[in-house]
């Protein structure tokens, strides 16, 4: 879909090299002021986001102490 403005100069009096000017500036107008596209972020379950938030820790990793409070 483009939803880029199809742009007409309606002036009369003007040369080809002035409407080609005016449409120049404006192409690059609308160019630099085009809102800039981000990625969205990278989505987590909730289950993963709530023991993130939590603080939850999953299995200790290789060389870690089981029981970290001993037994």
């Amino acid at each position: 879909m483009n939803r880029r403005p199809q742009l007409e100069i309606v002036a009369p009096n003007a040369s080809p090299e002035e409407a080609a000017a005016v449409v120049t500036a404006l192409e690059q107008f609308m160019r630099d002021t085009a809102p800039t596209f981000v990625a969205a972020p990278e989505q987590v379950d909730r289950w993963t986001r709530t023991a993130l938030l939590e603080g939850v820790r999953g299995l200790p990793g290789p060389g870690a102490d089981a029981h970290p409070w001993g037994r």
